[in-house]
């Protein structure tokens, strides 16, 4: 399960050694660390202790749980529209895969460093047969060069993290030792923004996406 600890000026929120899937009790889990994190400002990286940042929907739980899927879109929704407007400076440090929806959280930071060497950014979305909801396209083609984007959601391709800096979805691919210090590299400095003025600059710069996540 995800936890948070607070590394100087800095909150490192560990999204877990598994696969990392969204799960409620995962996405209760991580809305009560970003919760803290606003009653105390500052910046934030969040990571994983295993080898996969998140792999995205809980398949599984929902194949079990069919009757709670439009409850469950619109919590997924409401977790990457939050950290898409986080009113602090958020980098997500990706030590591995980051895949679907999982891929989608890592596009909703502010800045992403990944591992170099092993891993994939992936939305295989055309692969698996799920088409993506308004609200996810739109972050995605928020965040990309539109030929990034098309050629991310429609041909499923996996870019490793080389690959993955080069077409722009991660900021910077680092060696394993490296991912997470990079990070936190990249969030200290931005430990002065105003929680206030941030959060007011990312909700107009994002309205459309925002509200369709949200809608």
């Amino acid at each position: 399960m995800p936890t948070l600890k607070r590394d100087d000026d800095v909150y490192v929120l560990d999204l877990g050694d598994g696969e990392n899937r969204f799960h409620p009790d995962w996405l209760a889990a991580v809305n009560t660390a970003l919760d803290e994190v606003e009653q105390a400002p500052a910046p934030l990286v969040t990571t994983a202790s295993g080898k996969i940042y998140s792999n995205g929907l809980d398949l599984e739980w929902l194949g079990a749980h069919g009757d709670q899927l439009q409850t469950y879109v619109v919590d997924v929704q409401a977790l990457l529209a939050r950290v898409l407007e986080f009113p602090t400076p958020t980098v997500a440090a990706i030590p591995g895969h980051a895949f679907a929806a999982g891929a989608m959280l890592a596009l909703a930071h502010d800045f992403r460093v990944m591992r170099a060497d092993r891993g994939f950014f992936c939305l295989p979305e055309v692969d698996i047969n799920i088409p993506f909801t308004p609200g996810m396209a739109a972050l995605i083609q928020s965040r990309l060069t539109p030929a990034t984007a098309h050629e991310a959601m429609t041909t499923g391709r996996r870019y490793g993290g080389t690959d993955a800096a080069g077409a722009g979805l991660v900021d910077a691919a680092v060696p394993e030792v490296d991912v997470l210090a990079n990070a936190l590299d990249r969030a200290r400095p931005l430990a002065n923004k105003n929680p206030q003025t941030l959060k007011a600059i990312k909700a107009q710069m994002y309205a459309g996406p925002l509200e369709a996540l949200r809608s």
